[in-house]
């Protein structure tokens, strides 16, 4: 397959975002070709990031800059649709947030190319990406073969493991200007506010997630404390957040943050369709609930039918003890 394109999403200080280890491990599988780089942003790559970069195999990385502003979809994808063309790389590979799905979408509407959005596998057959998803509250699951000659994948977090290039690189940075046009600047980003650092991983990304329901009764501090043992992330159901026990951010579901943790710890949470929906990819699904007839038993690997206020507490303490 021709070269592909990862959008290397990264913090304002220029860190790499953890799951672009996995796109760059995917693209490596996808293309006998290179891997190109997208760095978006006013400042490129530091030496640490190009140096990451190169561990993983990347090939050339390509500094993204605009007259207007990059955390901008429309403005964003402009940037993209040019850098396609400029490297003729055959798919695009993004990590599956709300912003780049959104810049997705302006993408294939820019070059006629064909989309998969939270996608968990993709392998290259008969010359065409096959991408695997799962569907209807993750229920199903299905396989896409895209026939368009440019792809668009989104990928979910812990889809692949990361492994470094059997042969580093030395990515050479390219600076690749766009002006945006008059259809892009129709969208204005007005402020931008930073959630306040709480020592976590990325809800989206983390490898474990502990989730708070509405059986914590308001009381997240159990799941907290669990959550910074086991060095996971804290998320919570639908109810949790419109009762303002903890912020939206931190919803999981369909109208949340959709997350596939190798780990998924769920208290007091009932496991209605709309949170399995943005969760039942998960690796492996333990539930703790004082009522034995949730419906989240039915999808956990493990179920403990009891006072979260209890069990929770306990699995943190024991945890510290086997660690010393």
């Amino acid at each position: 397959m021709s070269d592909t394109l990862v959008l290397l999403d990264h913090s304002d200080a220029g860190a790499l975002r953890t799951p672009v280890r996995e796109l760059v491990t995917l693209a490596r599988t996808l293309t006998d070709g290179t891997v190109h780089g997208a760095w978006a942003g006013a400042t490129g790559p530091d030496e640490a990031a190009l140096a990451e970069l190169g561990a993983l195999g990347v090939g050339t990385v390509h500094h993204v800059t605009s007259d207007a502003d990059l955390h901008v979809a429309p403005v964003l994808a402009q940037g993209l649709t040019s850098l396609l063309g400029a490297t003729g790389a055959a798919a695009l590979l993004v990590t599956s947030t709300f912003e780049n799905k959104e810049a997705a979408a302006y993408v294939a509407l820019a070059t006629g190319a064909g989309v998969v959005t939270d996608a968990d596998a993709v392998e290259v057959v008969d010359d065409r990406l096959v991408v695997g998803k799962t569907v209807f509250a993750g229920s199903w699951t299905s396989r896409t073969a895209i026939r368009t000659p440019l792809a668009v994948v989104a990928l979910k977090a812990n889809s692949v493991t990361a492994t470094d290039a059997d042969v580093p690189s030395s990515p050479q940075v390219v600076t690749h200007p766009v002006a945006a046009d008059a259809a892009a600047r129709r969208v204005r980003l007005v402020s931008r506010t930073e959630r306040p650092a709480t020592g976590r991983p990325d809800l989206g990304s983390a490898h474990i997630v502990v989730v708070g329901g509405r059986g914590t009764e308001g009381d997240f501090s159990a799941v907290e404390e669990l959550a910074d043992v086991l060095g996971g992330a804290v998320g919570a159901t639908r109810v949790a957040t419109d009762e303002g026990w903890i912020g939206h951010d931190a919803q999981i579901g369909q109208t949340g943050v959709t997350v596939s943790p190798r780990l998924y710890i769920g208290a007091g949470v009932s496991g209605a369709v709309h949170h399995r929906g943005g969760m039942q990819a998960s690796g492996t699904i333990v539930a703790i609930n004082s009522d034995a007839d949730a419906p989240i038993f039915e999808i956990a690997d493990l179920g403990i039918v009891g006072d979260l206020h209890t069990v929770l507490p306990q699995a943190a303490a024991e945890l510290r003890r086997l660690r010393g």
